[in-house]
């Protein structure tokens, strides 16, 4: 590759991080804007003095401490699920032989075609019917496992030799023994990429928990900022503050998980 052309792969790069990042840039300049600043006709991108006092006001006019640990119950516990549950399905997709076995996982992958509105009404009437709307266990039962998360897992386990499964059983070893220490070590990449996959989706979930909650005191984050910014659909400081709070624990689960995470995702690739 000539210097021209590296030139302009770096311009072009630089391009698209500026085109990604400025949003983030600016939202978190609008949570420390005056009340002034943020309705200003021209977007204002640096405050003037920075207002850290929004973040206070923010918990103050909205229950946001309420919102943050609804969602880090029901985030927490969902990624939870997925790494307990999604890893055994795959494994026995991946590893075991019974009859039908491609036809229920060709069944499994299929409900990743249908969309949640389609689901959203039995869920709805099955929650209402048993007394779990508005609960924890009704905001975290319907996503306890997900195909997306079994296939991840089924690509990873199957290139493990089968002779090593094969070596352990005969030294004794019990099933769970077996998927314990030889094949939960082999796919960490892919456990990391199913955690974070999955608590970013469920921490900036909306549709459902907008549907199955009717109290403020169990919204989350999503729903809550959403509220919030239609009754105060003028205060935009304390919308962008609330944003920023959303944004950080995905961000920091991010940076502690990146070289899992980017690990899985290029072996992932190479499957």
């Amino acid at each position: 590759m000539g210097r021209i052309a590296r030139v302009l792969v770096y311009v072009t790069l630089l391009a698209a991080s500026a085109v990604t990042v400025l949003p983030l840039l600016y939202m978190v300049s609008l949570s420390l804007q005056t009340e002034a600043e943020s309705l200003s006709a021209s977007p204002v991108l640096v405050p003037r003095t920075p207002v850290w006092g929004n973040f206070v006001e923010l918990f103050e006019r909205a229950p946001f401490a309420d919102f943050i640990v609804n969602s880090a119950v029901v985030a927490g516990a969902i990624t939870l699920s997925h790494l307990v549950f999604d890893p055994l399905v795959g494994y026995v997709f991946a590893k075991f032989r019974f009859p039908f076995r491609d036809t229920l996982f060709v069944a499994v992958i299929a409900t990743m075609a249908i969309p949640f509105f389609v689901k959203m009404i039995p869920l709805y009437v099955m929650m209402s019917n048993i007394g779990w709307l508005n609960t924890y266990q009704g905001l975290i039962t319907p996503f306890l496992m997900d195909a997306f998360g079994i296939f991840l897992m089924r690509q990873f386990i199957q290139p493990i030799p089968d002779e090593l499964i094969h070596a352990a059983r005969v030294d004794g070893a019990s099933e769970f023994g077996i998927y314990w220490r030889i094949v939960l070590p082999q796919v960490r990449p892919a456990l990391a990429v199913l955690a974070v996959f999955t608590f970013v989706f469920q921490w900036n979930e909306f549709l459902w928990p907008l549907v199955a909650t009717t109290t403020e005191d169990m919204r989350t984050i999503p729903v809550g900022l959403t509220l919030f910014s239609q009754e105060y659909f003028t205060i935009w400081n304390l919308t962008a503050a609330g944003a920023v709070l959303l944004f950080l624990p995905t961000a920091l689960i991010f940076l502690a998980s990146q070289k899992f995470f980017v690990r899985g995702i290029t072996l992932t690739g190479m499957k």
